[in-house]
C-alpha cells in the first residue's frame, strides 16, 4: 500500500472578510502567507483559504478551520498570545480598517464541508492560481431551518446536475462564541455555498444555466425569497499562491 497525505475536514470554520486600508492588501497577503500560515496550524487549526477579493480591491478574505469549539479556543489563545503574533502582529493590524466580519460556520452533514491536505500547500512566493471561487451566503430567520432545506435539497441537486459540485456547503456555527478577543457576527442564520471555475466566464455560464433552469426559476428562488431575509451576495474570490481552496 502507498502513504497517503491526511486529509483535514474542519467542523467548525470562520468565513474571514477584512476591509483594508487602500493599496495594502498584497502586503497583508504576503505577511499572511510568510509568517500566519504554518504558524496557525501548529497550534491545532487549518487555515484552509485565502482570496483576494475580485469586487474589491482593500478586501482580504480568508477560512480557517478546527475539529471542535474546544480545540478553536486553546488554538486561538495559543497563536495569539504566543510570539508570532507578538512579533508581527502589529504589522497586520496596520493593514486593516476592520476585520470584525466573521461568520462561524459548520458543515450540517457528513461531506458537505471541506477536505483539504495541508502537506499539500504550495511554498511561499508561489504563484496564484488561475481560479475563481465563488462564496454566496444565503441569510435566513434565526431558528429556522425552512431555507437552508431549500438550499440542500432545491437549490444543490441542480447546481450538481449543470457544473462543477460545489467545494463545501456550510450553515451557521450556533454555539457560543469562547475566544471573545475575536468577535463573530451574532444572530446569523446563513447557508454558504462555496464553488470553483477555471474563469469567471466559466463562473458566469454556470450562474446562468442554474437562473434559467425551470425548478430554479419557478419554484426553488422565489421559495427562498420568501424565506429569506436579505439577498443573496457572493463573494468572487480569487485565491493566494498557498490557498488550499482554489
Amino acid at each position: 500500500m502507498f502513504p497517503t497525505d491526511p486529509v483535514d475536514r474542519p467542523a467548525v470554520i470562520e468565513l474571514r472578510q477584512y476591509t483594508l486600508r487602500p493599496g495594502r492588501r498584497d502586503e497583508l497577503i504576503d505577511l499572511f502567507d510568510r509568517e500566519f500560515v504554518e504558524t496557525q496550524e501548529e497550534t491545532g487549526m487549518v487555515v484552509l483559504g485565502q482570496f483576494r477579493d475580485l469586487d474589491d480591491p482593500d478586501r482580504f478574505v480568508w477560512l480557517r478551520g478546527f475539529p471542535n469549539m474546544a480545540v478553536r479556543h486553546r488554538a486561538l489563545t495559543a497563536f495569539y498570545g504566543g510570539p508570532v503574533w507578538a512579533e508581527h502582529g502589529s504589522q497586520a493590524n496596520a493593514t486593516m480598517v476592520d476585520s470584525d466580519d466573521v461568520l462561524l460556520l459548520r458543515p450540517p452533514s457528513a461531506g458537505s464541508g471541506f477536505a483539504v491536505c495541508p502537506s499539500k500547500r504550495p511554498q511561499a512566493s508561489a504563484p496564484a492560481p488561475d481560479r475563481i471561487v465563488s462564496a454566496t451566503v444565503w441569510s435566513f430567520p434565526p431558528g429556522r431551518s425552512d431555507g437552508i432545506a431549500l438550499i440542500q435539497d432545491g437549490l444543490l441537486p441542480v447546481l450538481r446536475k449543470t457544473g462543477p459540485a460545489p467545494l463545501a456547503v456550510l450553515t451557521t456555527e450556533t454555539a457560543h462564541n469562547t475566544f471573545a478577543r475575536l468577535p463573530v457576527r451574532t444572530g446569523e442564520n446563513v447557508a454558504v455555498v462555496f464553488t470553483s471555475y477555471p474563469d469567471e466566464s466559466a463562473y458566469r455560464r454556470h450562474l446562468a444555466e442554474v437562473q434559467a433552469h425551470p425548478l430554479i426559476r419557478d419554484e426553488v428562488l422565489p421559495a427562498i425569497g420568501r424565506e429569506q431575509t436579505a439577498a443573496p451576495r457572493t463573494l468572487r474570490l480569487a485565491p493566494t499562491g498557498r490557498s488550499l481552496i482554489s
